[in-house]
This record gives structure tokens, C-alpha cells and sequence, in this order.
């Protein structure tokens, strides 16, 4: 994958912000890795794991009515594991020990998943195709154009 390595620059700058976090792992909802830095964690299986992990959250979203997967916490005798929304198509698992901030974990760990989301989303999504006949210009100036407000009369 040719984002890993930003995904990677993503994790230092992570680990910088929240020192007590021990591990993070960028994987498609299907459970591939697509970026790590987990010593001492086999970074497939977590992959796997999140995403049955992430099947069920889902699920269980969906059941009660409260909408779309944004973030599952897990909390162990030794630490956190919290997996957050990144874009469209992938997950991020930190991994953290047990005397973290857990606020700052959310905070980061979500600005995270959005960035990380923004970096998977572009890699996979191609960029749109731009008709010869169309300047740039033109185009930029057509979708700058104001509308007029429509107004409504009580009868």
C-alpha cells in the first residue's frame, strides 16, 4: 500500500501526543492490515479481531438505534483497547496501558481516524475524471455562481 507511510508518520506523531499508548494498527473493515506499529502484538490477528470486533459494534448500533460505528473501548486489567471510524473503509486500534487519560485518548484517537480516514479514502478513491472540453477554470467559475433565495408567501 503506498499510504503506509504516512500511515506510519500518523502513528509517531500519535504516540508523541499520548505517550502511555503502547501499539496502533490502520485496517480495512475486512480485517487486512494496512499499516502498523504493535510490538509484541501480531498486527494480523488484531486486524481480524477488530474487525469481527467492528461487525459486531455495528450490529449492535444498528439494533438500538444508535447509529452509525464511531468508537468501541475495551478496558482490561493492563490497559485499553480503542478502536475508532476512519473514513469509509478502515479502522484504527489503538492500544494503550491502563493508566492513560482516556479523554485525551478519545480526542487524539479520533482526530486520528480522521486523518487516517482522509489518507485510505484518497488512496482508494481515483480522482474524477475532468471532461477535455471543460477548462478548470470555466468549471471553478460556474460552481462559484450565487442562487438567488427562494422566498415563500403564507396563504
Amino acid at each position: 500500500m503506498a499510504a503506509e507511510a504516512p500511515l506510519l508518520d500518523e502513528f509517531r506523531r500519535l504516540r508523541a501526543r499520548v505517550p502511555q499508548l503502547t501499539g496502533a494498527l490502520a485496517a480495512g473493515v475486512d480485517g487486512l492490515v494496512l499499516a502498523h506499529d504493535t510490538p509484541g502484538v501480531e498486527p494480523d490477528g488484531l486486524a481480524a479481531l477488530t474487525a469481527a470486533a467492528l461487525g459486531v459494534a455495528m450490529r449492535t448500533a444498528d439494533a438500538t438505534g444508535r447509529g452509525d460505528f464511531r468508537e468501541l473501548l475495551l478496558h482490561g486489567t493492563d490497559g485499553y483497547v480503542a478502536t475508532y471510524a476512519a473514513g469509509r473503509t478502515a479502522v484504527l486500534t489503538l492500544l494503550a496501558t491502563d493508566g492513560v487519560n482516556v479523554g485525551r485518548l478519545h480526542l487524539e484517537g479520533r482526530r486520528a481516524g480522521a486523518r487516517i480516514g482522509e489518507l485510505v479514502d484518497a488512496e482508494a478513491t481515483p480522482p474524477p475524471k475532468r471532461s477535455p472540453a471543460k477548462s478548470p477554470a470555466k468549471e471553478a467559475a460556474r460552481t462559484r455562481t450565487a442562487r438567488t433565495a427562494r422566498t415563500t408567501t403564507e396563504s
